[in-house]
């Protein structure tokens, strides 16, 4: 018998989001989090540069707005801008009461600057600020009676009243696998936050963890709910370059504070690209490293912050500095190897200023949603910003619901009395490899129209494959995965399939300039191939 848990809110996710709204929660509502490993191994957990946050008296709010447009390239939401980056302080004497302590110079914080940013606004901890965040929440998770955290869950489907024939159009909870017992469960809760990340795990070479199969996003799409601008896929310049790296991602916040991206004989490139050279935006210096390693044949470009004292190095960048030595590079003496790498997803669940979906009941905060922040490209440290201040207003708009009067609906078990164990286990480990090399080959930094339809039809084969495989086994941890990896891959293909010009990341040959008007691409579930693939959650959900 399938077994269940039942919650006030349920939170699918444990980076910088999901504990933070976790918290804010906890007082009010009984508040179960789900982790897909342990809670210290989000996206978040790796974020090296900080947190963007206007506290320098001469530096402003409407300077951070105007860098987040400027990087947006015309598809931001100007009053999101605005709303989000005037609560960025109230985010940061939220962090200082849960004991998050930022680097300071005497009583002053020790702001560094980032590519597109105006000003030094960014708020760190060295050089590992994801970390150290991630490490308080937790503690302050764990130790909070209302709070009940399981690792090793990984969400397979939200359950949508209405998609399985029942009364009303709400979230009602989700069906997880526990990934220990290999069993489904069934976590019913009043209300549902997805805070599971992007998707940079569909490419080739990415600066994320492995978890970040865009769990989340597929999950809402399946379940009714829109999507918006996943086209826009940033690709982090500077990856370290080693076979050992596990793409090692080297903070832009090194740039920030002198580092120059050099050719193999020495000689700078980026001032030719842009004038703002190693600051540019992300997409502009990502395009530049892609270009020249393509003219010149290289397998890599270098980074190069010899120039600073090694004192200086050591103490501003240890995490780094340390990990290049275990792979044989000194920061401090040496230029090291970098090149781009998949790295934030800027479109995403479509998410109103409260980070309320579509779907009654069913919030989106963090990298999962679109909520206009970022546009067509995000500025450096906006997203654990994001994570905070939509975490703060999605956990307001859910405690001022608490008290409605709502059905108590028993949501049906997970029937798997039609599948079998599969013996054909190689079938994913290869789609799983020919879906990320596809994708970084046809779908990267730089596209054609020739190459996406190549990719448009290469992902519609692996559809159609992973949907017989899901209809006949059982459910384990790397279908899931694959599935929604080609759920997401097809909604990036078609939104970029959608977008005829050039706009911040999402750059194409064969439409090089911008159009006059800035559109977001917004995808509608519902046709008839999305209600074929819906087939097998809908008939193993049915049975009670």
């Amino acid at each position: 018998m399938t077994q269940r848990f039942a919650t006030d809110v349920l939170i699918i996710g444990g980076g910088a989001a999901g504990l933070s709204a976790a918290l804010n929660l906890a007082p009010h509502a009984r508040v179960t989090l789900l982790c897909k490993d342990r809670v210290e191994a989000s996206s978040s957990q790796w974020a090296q540069g900080g947190v963007a946050a206007v506290t320098d008296p001469d530096d402003s709010i409407d300077a951070h707005a105007k860098d987040t447009i400027a990087a947006g390239a015309g598809l931001c939401d100007e009053e999101i801008v605005n709303f989000t980056v005037s609560r960025a302080r109230r985010a940061i004497a939220q962090l200082d009461r849960r004991g998050v302590v930022f680097d300071s110079v005497g009583n002053e914080f020790d702001l560094t600057q980032e590519g597109g940013h105006s000003f030094r606004r960014i708020l760190h901890v060295a050089d590992a600020t994801g970390k150290a965040v991630v490490a308080k929440l937790t503690q302050k998770a764990l130790d909070h009676p209302q709070i009940e955290i399981f690792n090793d869950r990984i969400a397979i489907d939200l359950i949508n009243l209405s998609k399985l024939g029942r009364h009303g159009n709400r979230c009602a909870g989700a069906y997880v696998l526990n990934r220990s017992t290999g069993h489904v469960e069934v976590f019913q809760a009043r209300f549902v936050i997805l805070a599971t990340g992007g998707a940079s795990k569909v490419y080739l070479y990415t600066s994320n963890p492995d978890g970040s199969t865009g769990d989340g996003i597929a999950m809402a799409w399946r379940a009714g709910c829109r999507i918006a601008n996943m086209e826009f896929i940033q690709f982090h310049p500077t990856c370290l370059y080693h076979p050992q790296a596990k793409s090692f991602l080297i903070s832009e916040a090194v740039r920030g504070e002198g580092g120059v991206l050099t050719l193999d004989d020495g000689n700078r490139f980026m001032p030719k690209f842009d004038p703002r050279a190693e600051l540019a935006p992300r997409d502009i210096v990502a395009r530049a490293i892609d270009h020249e390693m393509k003219r010149l044949g290289l397998d890599n470009v270098y980074l190069d912050i010899s120039h600073r004292p090694k004192g200086f190095i050591e103490e501003r960048f240890p995490t780094i500095a340390r990990r290049c030595r275990d792979l044989g590079f000194d920061l401090a003496s040496q230029p090291i190897p970098v090149v781009p790498a998949a790295h934030y997803t800027c479109g995403g669940v479509v998410v109103d200023q409260n980070g309320c979906t579509d779907i009654p009941g069913l919030y989106a905060i963090g990298e999962v949603s679109c909520t206009g922040l970022h546009g067509a490209n995000r500025l450096a440290s906006n997203s654990l910003l994001e994570c905070l201040v939509f975490a703060d207003v999605a956990a307001e708009a859910i405690r001022a619901q608490l008290d409605k009067p709502h059905q108590q609906l028993q949501a049906p078990h997970w029937d798997e009395s039609q599948v079998t164990d599969s013996d054909e286990d190689v079938v994913i480990a290869h789609n799983w490899e020919e879906l990320r090399r596809f994708m970084w080959d046809y779908v990267g930094i730089v596209r054609t129209d020739k190459r996406l339809q190549r990719a448009m039809h290469r992902v519609q084969l692996l559809k159609q494959e992973v949907h017989e495989y899901y209809s006949h086994y059982r459910v384990g941890n790397d279908l899931i995965e694959l599935r929604n990896l080609i759920e997401v891959a097809d909604l990036i293909i078609r939104s970029a399939l959608l977008r005829r010009e050039s706009r911040g990341l999402h750059f194409n040959l064969d439409q090089p300039e911008a159009a006059e008007l800035a559109k977001d691409t917004i995808l509608f579930p519902g046709s008839v191939e999305h209600l074929d693939l819906m087939r097998p959650y809908l008939e193993r959900s049915a049975a009670h």
